[in-house]
């Protein structure tokens, strides 16, 4: 029994720090900084950097023509801003959309090599000291650039963070309003991590950084946004939080596309661990070790196996010992959350709205994911030339 109760405690333990515990002890220890830093950082807008706006487009052409116009109407001046867009692999329109465009560099080959091959070509074009990276199918504020280059004032700030929204509308779907859900917490957190140190990693929908410190390595990378932000902080350097810098994105058309991403993505994070071994340092990155185990290493790893232990000896410990009322609520308490969740898959598989039921459903979903993303990468079944996952129509 003293077994099952340590097991029981120690995967307790493990998800209410990875869900919430790291964000309660970062918000304190935040606060408790304010006592002996008086003065909030002020991010002052200096002369306009030269800009490089990368953007990586496969088979786009549905939403291609919004992101030209989009980029093209970005509030910065246009001779400071260079517009690369990398078509590499495509087999629409989408060379011939962005060729009508003189102001544009265009990149293409009929070779599809993967998106982080096509990142490495783009970056051989680009001449100024900043690189902005965006997908092609987000959309960005007019001032998003501004923001972002503010940043680099402070010579400690290798990268920027750029925040990720899903398009909340009256027809967004019953995944985007999950989707949404979570991203939301995920920004929270993000602004947690950059004030105490530096945020994890960024996404690929829109991140910057210094362009000296752009490290190439092979093209098998699966998950290149983060390890290239994630390498910026290898090097000394951290990734800034910049909210007022935004892109857009429609929401999955549908469960099983957004599964479809979902594990990819997990996939690719196993992978990265491999390219990161540097930040489970502790000597040389005694910070970025903290926030890497308890915001990644953790949930990737330890959180999925330890969500079916505290499952298995709550159940084993109240069959063995009925008496202990503590454990007898907590399994009720369990029963009642993967209930709720299920309401929750019901209610999306039918594509009606899931409310306060799209918490407990997202969270057993990504985990799934998880799971299956780890699966896929051990059986070396997840390459960089993915099928791209369909996304509700955007609106303009």
């Amino acid at each position: 029994m003293g077994v099952l109760l340590l097991f029981f405690w120690l995967s307790a333990g493990i998800l209410f720090y990875s869900y919430a515990g790291y964000g309660v002890l970062v918000f304190l220890l935040n606060n408790l900084k304010t006592l002996f830093i008086s003065s909030k950082k002020r991010i002052v807008t200096g002369e306009a950097l030269p800009v490089t706006l990368v953007v990586t487009a496969y088979n786009e052409e549905l939403i291609l023509q919004q992101k030209i116009e989009n980029s093209l109407a970005l509030a910065y001046p246009a001779d400071k801003l260079h517009l690369v867009f990398i078509t590499d692999g495509s087999a629409d329109r989408s060379a011939e959309l962005i060729s009508r465009h003189p102001s544009i560099t265009l990149l293409h080959q009929p070779e599809r090599r993967g998106k982080y091959a096509a990142v490495k070509r783009a970056m051989q074009e680009v001449k100024t000291p900043v690189v902005i990276f965006s997908d092609a199918n987000t959309l960005l504020n007019p001032g998003c650039i501004q923001h972002i280059v503010a940043h680099y004032n402070d010579p400690a700030t290798g990268a920027v963070a750029g925040e990720k929204k899903i398009m909340r509308n009256s027809s967004v779907s019953a995944v985007g309003e999950a989707e949404g859900i979570y991203w939301q917490y995920e920004s929270w957190m993000k602004k947690l991590d950059a004030r105490f140190y530096s945020v994890i990693g960024a996404a690929g929908e829109l991140f910057s950084i210094r362009t000296a410190l752009f490290r190439e390595l092979d093209d098998e990378i699966i998950l290149d946004d983060f390890i290239i932000s994630m390498q910026v902080c290898l090097q000394g350097y951290k990734i800034a939080y910049e909210p007022k810098a935004f892109a857009v994105e429609s929401a999955s058309a549908s469960l099983s596309e957004e599964e479809k991403r979902k594990v990819r993505i997990s996939a690719g994070a196993y992978q990265s661990i491999g390219y990161l071994g540097d930040a489970l340092n502790i000597f040389k990155h005694p910070l970025l070790w903290f926030q890497f185990i308890s915001r990644r290493l953790l949930r990737w790893v330890f959180c999925p196996p330890m969500l079916l232990v505290l499952l298995l000896t709550n159940i084993l410990i109240v069959v063995n010992e009925p008496g202990r009322d503590l454990y007898r609520s907590c399994l009720f308490l369990q029963a009642g959350f993967y209930l709720l969740a299920l309401a929750g898959w019901f209610l999306l598989r039918s594509g009606k709205k899931a409310g306060l039921f799209a918490i407990p459903f997202y969270f057993v979903f990504m985990n799934y994911c998880q799971v299956k993303g780890f699966a896929r990468y051990i059986q070396k079944r997840q390459t960089v030339l993915w099928e791209k996952s369909l996304r509700q129509v955007m609106e303009s």
